[in-house]
């Protein structure tokens, strides 16, 4: 019996009319080509059943309060990452490997107070970040020095301390504004929460002379420790020294007792 085949054109025409189905989409989630929407579905967790070729991802008004190391499949073709209005605490260094190619990324309206320099590595392209509304009272700028393309920052609503060690972002932010490629948009305003009388004061209408006197600071400390711990260590020393030479001595009589008790006529002579 010979074989019947379709002809190429009917072949064709088939798989128009019935094309290969989407990668399955995450329960409870509405997907459409590249987009996944897994908004408001009381979600503790990232959905690992999600396509390579999502290209946006909607994870707001969930319940996730921890990112940990390799949260998110590989996805390399995500550009779009939401995580609005969730409970997130804490984001592990690897918890966002494999977004290399995330250009937007939403963390407002959390519960963060830390970020590490390793949080953001991972995103190379990274062009928007948004921080605002969430319980940071200071931020290290290496965090933010991982993102070399980073274009716009939102750090507004963060409950920021006004001391000498909201210095290096504030320096970091000045220097960082005068390039054309960066802009912290005006609802990005920080506003200092701590201490009382800096409340709702603009951190960055503070000038160098603002800071003067916490380099002054740094600078008596270091002269403070130099004066301390230099004559500390020195006697120190010292006492190091005494104590090591009286156990050598101590030593030597051990020895010199012990052989005049197995010699005693030879000690006797000496």
């Amino acid at each position: 019996m010979g074989c019947w085949r379709v002809p190429s054109p009917v072949l064709a025409l088939l798989l128009l009319l019935h094309p290969p189905p989407w990668p399955a989409c995450p329960a409870s989630c509405r997907c459409s080509p590249g987009e996944v929407d897994c908004s408001e579905r009381g979600l503790r967790e990232v959905p690992w059943s999600l396509s390579t070729n999502t290209s946006s991802l909607w994870l707001g008004y969930n319940f996730i309060t921890v990112l940990g190391p390799r949260s998110f499949p590989p996805l390399p073709g995500l550009r779009l990452l939401s995580l609005v209005h969730n409970r997130l605490e804490l984001i592990h260094g690897r918890a966002l490997l494999g977004l290399g190619a995330l250009q937007e990324l939403d963390l407002s309206h959390n519960h963060l107070t830390v970020l590490t320099p390793e949080t953001f590595l991972p995103l190379t392209s990274l062009a928007m970040l948004n921080l605002g509304s969430n319980r940071l009272g200071e931020l290290e700028p290496e965090v933010l020095g991982a993102l070399p393309l980073l274009q716009a920052l939102l750090l507004q609503d963060n409950p920021w301390v006004c001391s000498c060690t909201i210095l290096p972002l504030w320096r970091w932010l000045s220097h960082n504004r005068e390039k054309n490629c960066f802009s912290l948009p005006e609802k990005s305003l920080l506003l200092c929460r701590v201490p009382e009388q800096l409340n709702n004061y603009p951190i960055m209408a503070f000038g160098d002379e603002s800071f003067r006197q916490c380099q002054e600071t740094s600078s008596s400390q270091n002269y403070i420790a130099f004066f301390i711990i230099g004559p500390f260590s020195f006697i120190a020393s010292i006492f190091f020294c005494t104590f090591m030479g009286s156990l050598i001595v101590f030593y030597h009589s051990l020895r010199r007792e012990s052989h005049c008790w197995r010699r005693p006529r030879i000690c006797r002579v000496h």
